[in-house]
Parts: structure tokens; sequence; C-alpha cells
């Protein structure tokens, strides 16, 4: 890969196939000053442009996205979160934004407390470096607040009942850059965790948990509107109780979070998902772990040990799949081949869903004048060809 920093603070791109929230702009263009979109349009670059000294990219026909935004990234490229370093987060964003990734959330595992703190502290600080990779939103905490049932690829040495107390103790420590907690909504104490997450602007996540649909709903109830990695570590849905998954489709303000790789959700069942939930209430995840962007082979999910075969990612002990190679750039064009829905529509579950639970929908998430310049542009085969974040080239193929 080809990591580069652009110098030009004012740009252009045309020649280009917009994509914006409801349609597609053949031959278009857009203009970027000072990291923002500043206009856009269709047809030949604007002469004003040309003696405004902006420096023109000709894109050749091929797709301009808005910046994904994925929530829950463990790692990519041999690095992890739980590492718990500034040096591997930084790597894992670097590695993420060469797939078209400009926003994410470094996702913890449940683990003993001060590797957590560690991860939180180390967060913290790459959040405010932000070394030429997608841009760090927030946090989200997966566990530890989670089911001993429905650990999936989590430590289940290290799963405790949810505490406000320990819930304050690491907000604090990442300086409120927690923005996601996975919860499981029937454990004791649950509930009132979910109210206080909740109350303070963070989206508790019903995940990891063997809740029947109504211990799903009462956590809706309590504010909990958002659902981890949908089918995956959860009760499903059975024609006597609908469990958790059905809880979570039956639930209009419920978004649901969908690993579109084909392995974690049968493809049928993905197109069945859309049908119900439709673009607004879907939001495109990788759940990568550290194997993403490397070849098969054995690797470690926290202290777990992974083996990684045609790029499906299962822990050695048990066979459970264990997180994912998948990168966004991959998911999206997985829902436009194999679920059939339209580009804008994959770009809407990439990007804008994700920017509206962070309440960022003012500055990311589509392509539109007055919003940040998280460009992915990426040709026939939607394959990615270069990255910007605020209108920083970050990579290029």
């Amino acid at each position: 890969m080809r990591i580069v920093t652009q110098t030009s603070s004012a740009f252009a791109i045309y020649n280009a196939r917009l994509v914006l929230e409801g349609a597609v702009v053949e031959n278009g263009w857009l203009s970027v000053e000072n990291g923002v979109i500043r206009d856009l349009g269709e047809g030949n670059l604007p002469e004003a442009l040309i003696r405004d000294s902006f420096t023109s990219i000709d894109a050749g026909g091929q797709w301009i996205f808005p910046g994904f935004i994925d929530l829950h990234i463990h790692g990519g490229d041999g690095y992890e979160v739980m590492d718990g370093t500034v040096k591997a987060i930084d790597a894992v964003g670097r590695f993420h934004a060469t797939r078209g990734t400009t926003g994410w959330l470094p996702t913890t595992l449940t683990a003993p407390i001060d590797a957590l703190e560690r991860a939180l502290s180390a967060s913290h600080e790459a959040s405010l470096r932000q070394e030429g990779g997608a841009q760090i939103l927030g946090v989200h905490l997966e566990g530890p607040f989670i089911s001993p049932d429905k650990c999936g690829a989590q430590n289940p040495e290290y799963v405790i009942p949810p505490s406000i107390e320990l819930l304050e103790r690491l907000t604090g420590i990442a300086n409120g850059l927690v923005k996601k907690v996975t919860i499981a909504p029937e454990r004791d104490g649950a509930l009132e965790a979910i109210r206080w997450m909740s109350s303070r602007g963070i989206i508790p996540s019903i995940g990891h948990t063997d809740g029947t649909l109504a211990q799903t709903l009462a956590g809706v109830r309590a504010g909990a509107r958002h659902a981890t990695h949908l089918f995956n570590a959860m009760r499903g849905l059975h024609h006597r109780e609908g469990g958790t998954v059905g809880a979570a489709l039956l639930s209009d303000d419920v978004i649901c979070e969908l690993i579109a790789d084909g392995h974690h959700v049968d493809v049928d069942v993905m197109k069945l998902v859309y049908d119900v939930k439709g673009r607004e209430k879907l939001v495109l995840i990788t759940d990568a772990m550290t194997a993403a962007g490397k070849p098969d082979g054995e690797y470690k999910l926290g202290e777990l040990d992974v083996i990684v075969e045609d790029g499906v990612a299962v822990l050695k002990e048990g066979h459970n799949l264990a997180g994912s190679t998948l990168t966004m750039d991959a998911a999206v064009r997985n829902m436009v081949r194999l679920v059939g829905v339209n580009p804008w529509d994959a770009a809407h579950m990439a990007a804008l869903v994700p920017a509206r639970e962070l309440g960022l929908q003012d500055r990311k998430g589509s392509v539109a004048v007055g919003k940040d310049a998280d460009l992915v542009m990426m040709d026939e085969s939607l394959q990615v060809v270069a990255t910007w974040v605020a209108g920083r080239q970050v990579f290029q193929r």
C-alpha cells in the first residue's frame, strides 16, 4: 500500500461519478478547500476553480464515495487495539484508510480492567495525533458487561456484571471518547447502566447476549438503540421465542450492525435483514481483527489463539468465529453485488448511518457542500483508488 500526504489545501476532482445521499451524479465535480467540500456540480469543472489555483484531479469516470465510518474495529495489518499502544492504534487506522475507512471507533475486548485502561489511554492519545490514517471518532467498549453464555470470541474469564462505577472510571480515562458500549440487557444492573449511558450520549448496544425478546425490549425501552453484529453471539430468532434477534428486527428504533462478509450472516439472510430494516436502520461494520490485510495463518484476538483460513478467522479452541478480516470497501461491494442494493444505499449504511449515530451528520457521512472532505475514490469494480480524510489525501493506490 502507498500512504501519501497531500500538501494542497485547495483541490477539485472532476470527471467523477459522485455518490450522493439519494443518487449518483454522472460526470460530476467537487471542490475542496481547507478540508471541507466547498461546492459540487455536474459537467465541466468551472473556470473559476482553475483561476483560484485549485489543484485539479481527473477521476477518469471513477466513483467518489463518502468516507466510510466503521463503528467496530479491533485491529488490522498485524496490530490490535488491545495491544494498548499508540503505535498499534495508528497502524490500524492507517491500514483501514487504505480500504476506504475515514473514521472509526477503536474497539476493545472483554479483558482485565488494567488492559482496558491501557487501550483507552492509547486510543485517547492517538485521537489527539491523528497520524495520517482514519480519524478516531470515539471508542467502542465491547464488554466486559456481556453474557457468559454468549461470549463468542471474548474471554469468559473477564466477564463481569454491569457497573456504573466502572463505567464512570473507564469513560473518565478516555476523556469523553467512549461513544459505544456493548452490553447484555438481561444481566443484573444492565438496565440502570443503559439508562446511565443513554443520558450521557453513549450508545448502549445490545450484544453478546442470551436475552429473550422481552428482556431485550426492556433494554430498548431503557435506551438501547443499537445491536452489535446482528445474529452473532446473541440469542437467535425462534418461532416460539423471538429472542434478541427478533427484538432487534421488530424495534424500529434499533439500528443493527451487519458484518457483510457472507460468513457471519448468510447472504440470503442479509437480504432478509435489509428488506426488514432498510437502509436507515442498518450499519455496515467489519469487526476486523489483527489478521485483516494479512495472509492466512495463526493470530491472536486479545489473549485467545485464532486461525485464519481462506480469510475466515476462528478460535483455535472451539472454532467460534473470531472477528473478521473484512474491510469496509469489501462490505460495500458485497452489499451491492450480493444483496443487490444500489451504490448510494450501500454508502448510506457505511457512512451516513454511523455518522448520525455519533451525532456527526452535519459534518460527515455524505458527499455534500459544507461537510468534511472525507472521500473515497473507487474504480469500476469498487476497489479503493484513493482516500482523503478532511481533505488530506492519506492513501493512493
